[in-house]
This record gives structure tokens, sequence and C-alpha cells, in this order.
């Protein structure tokens, strides 16, 4: 920096916030990658594995989202409330970015005025057609949305200063500019969980047991099959015997010619408890007691709200508060007074605590009923 920077700062009193440069990304838009040495990764690929084909991993992340979606939340402005509890793209505004931000760490909410200069819609864009481009000290200033053939460059700031792409980002320590979403974490375990399922599927195909061995017995005078004999004898084989809608078929076989039975140890076929162990790797990737899953285990009533509650404490509430809190960072430009909480006495899975709350203070007789109320938030 010149001098002539610096005495411009000192006599403007904005020596000491100065922002320091960020590095320059080298993961790219996603930033859930994995750093042991598996790229290339593809983001696509791991939602397919993961959100499309693995049951756990879909219902980890639609119990989280849907939550974060249906929360209700404190009494706010009408017009702000509207634009936060509106749809995108056909699904709730809140459950499409807690789903973003759990799958690929990033979301990127556009916001659109109106020619009144006031926010009309918020709109979620996919996070893995978003790059953010930097200005020469690594500080975001545009974002750039590829869809296809199109291409689309949105200002981080409209031209009164006020926020026209909100980025929420879950922590990445090793990235400035894109957070870390919890599919890296979890892909092990999903490839593990899928292989399972799989090899299970393979087994049961063939009638739960590989089907066995044909073994010739040459007899005394010791042949053997010739070339064409073992050709043919294969592809009757194939055709007749081979497969799931051919199980149970009788087989007729000539002379010389004995069937073998073969089959798995109980312990070969004991992939329930391989299966078990990475859904629940999965669900604690996604932060979803596994019960709440459907996974075996000490599943009573009263663990079961336990858990229920954990959910809501440890993962639901966390990252609802995340995401109002960045939303509301950003519409404040345009309701100065406004706050985006999650209103926690409307919450079923906590009215325990609620209750015992309510008991507490109304057994504190040190307190006035002012204070009482205060402390209830009544």
């Amino acid at each position: 920096m010149t001098f002539w920077e610096n005495l411009t700062l000192a006599f403007k009193g904005g020596g000491g916030s100065m922002r320091p440069p960020l590095g320059r990304s080298y993961i790219g838009t996603y930033g859930g990658a994995s750093l042991s040495g598996d790229a290339p990764f593809s983001y696509e690929g791991r939602v397919r594995e993961a959100y499309v084909e693995n049951a756990i991993a879909q219902r980890a992340v639609r119990i989280v989202a849907e939550g974060v979606g249906g929360a209700p939340l404190l009494p706010v402005d009408d017009t702000a409330a509207a634009l936060v509890q509106t749809s995108s793209a056909g699904q709730s505004l809140l459950e499409t970015i807690a789903a973003h931000l759990l799958l690929h760490g990033n979301s990127y909410v556009q916001v659109m005025a109106g020619g009144d200069g006031q926010p009309d819609e918020l709109y979620a864009l996919r996070p893995d057609r978003v790059t953010i481009e930097p200005d020469a000290k690594g500080w975001p200033v545009a974002y750039v949305y590829r869809a296809g053939e199109h291409v689309t460059r949105f200002a981080a700031r409209d031209a009164m200063g006020r926020a026209a792409i909100i980025h929420l980002k879950a922590f990445h320590p090793t990235d400035d500019h894109y957070g870390l979403g919890c599919l890296g974490a979890a892909a092990k375990a999903v490839a593990v969980h899928n292989a399972a399922a799989k090899w299970n599927k393979a087994i049961l195909d063939n009638a739960a047991r590989p089907s066995g061995a044909l073994v010739y017995d040459p007899g005394v005078e010791g042949s053997a099959l010739t070339g064409e004999q073992f050709d043919r004898l294969k592809a009757e084989m194939e055709a007749s015997f081979a497969g799931s809608g051919n199980a149970g078929r009788p087989m007729l076989l000539e002379g010389g010619l004995k069937w073998q039975s073969m089959s798995l140890s109980p312990a070969d076929m004991d992939f329930v408890a391989l299966k078990e162990a990475a859904a629940r790797e999965i669900a604690l990737a996604f932060g979803v007691p596994p019960m709440l899953l459907g996974l075996p285990g000490d599943n009573s009533y009263a663990n079961y709200r336990e858990a229920n509650r954990a959910l809501w404490r440890l993962t639901i509430l966390p990252l609802a508060g995340k995401i109002l809190d960045g939303l509301g960072d950003a519409l404040r430009a345009w309701w100065p007074d406004l706050v985006l909480a999650v209103d926690r006495d409307q919450i079923p899975a906590l009215s325990e605590d609620r209750e015992r709350l309510w008991k507490q203070v109304c057994e504190a007789d040190f307190l006035t009923p002012e204070e009482k109320r205060a402390m209830l938030g009544v």
C-alpha cells in the first residue's frame, strides 16, 4: 500500500478495518469434496449415489430439510415473512436452502427486486452451477451462474450496496470461498451401504446361495467332455436354469454328470450388520439419530422421544438459525429492525423443555410477576 493510501485511511479512521486478502479456492464449486486423493470427483455423481439411490441418506436429508422448512417463525413484518416463507421453484425456500447446505455446503439466494426497489422474490440457485468471482484480494465481487450454454453474472451487491446474492455456507477449514457439505464425509459409508444392498440382491437373485457345480464323472475310461459338449452344456445351463426366473426348476442330467450343491456359511451371508454400521455412519454425517431412520437398536418410546428432541436441539435449530441469520442480515437493508428466528414455543418436540422452564420460573418466589413474564417471553 502506498504512502498516500495509508495517509487517507488514517484521516478516515479506516486503518484498522482493512480486509485481509483471501486465498483462491483450489477445490472449485463443490466444497464437499474429499481431500484424501479421491479426485476427480463429481457432485452430481455423489448426489445420485447418496440422495437418489440410498434410502438412509435421502431420508436423513429430508428429515432435516423438512424440519427447517416447517419450523415456526417468530412474528415479523408481513412482507418479509412472505419472502422467507415463500416457495422457490415449487418447493419451500427454507427447505431448499437447508438441503443445499447439507449436500453441497453452499446455498446461493438471489434477491430479485421490483421497480420500486423492494424485494419481490428470493430464489435459491443450484449451488453446483455457481462460481464465485473474486477481486484482486480474493473477496467475492460477483457470482457466475452456468446452466448449460447460458452464463449469467450476478454482482454481489446492487447499485445501492445491498446484497443481490445471499451466500450461505457451512464452515470449511481450508477454503475461504466455499463451504463444506456432508457428502464427502458420508461418501464411503454410502458406497458400503449401496454395495451391501447390491450384494444381497445378487444373492437373492441366485436363490440365496451359489447355484452349485456340475461335476463330470469320467468313469473307468477316464474320458473328458469335448469342447463341443462343454459349450452346449454351458449354453443350456444359461438358457434354462440361470437367473431368478428359473429358480427351483428341476434339472435333467445326462450320463456322467452329477450336481454338487454349494452354499454360503451364515457368516458370509451376514451383511445385515455391515449395512447397519454403514447406515449409522450416514445418519451421523447428516446429524440424524439412527433410530429416527428406522435402524434397529434401543428403540423405545422414551428413547425415540429423546432422539427427536436431540434432532431439533443439535441439528435442525442450529441449521435453521444459520439460515435465518444470513437471510435476516441481508434483508435488513430494506427492513432495519428485521429479526428472523424460530419460535421455540411452537415446536412440539421441545414442549417438555418449555413446561420445565415454566414450572421453575413459577416456583421462584423471589421473582416479581413482571420478571417472570420477561423470562418466559410473555
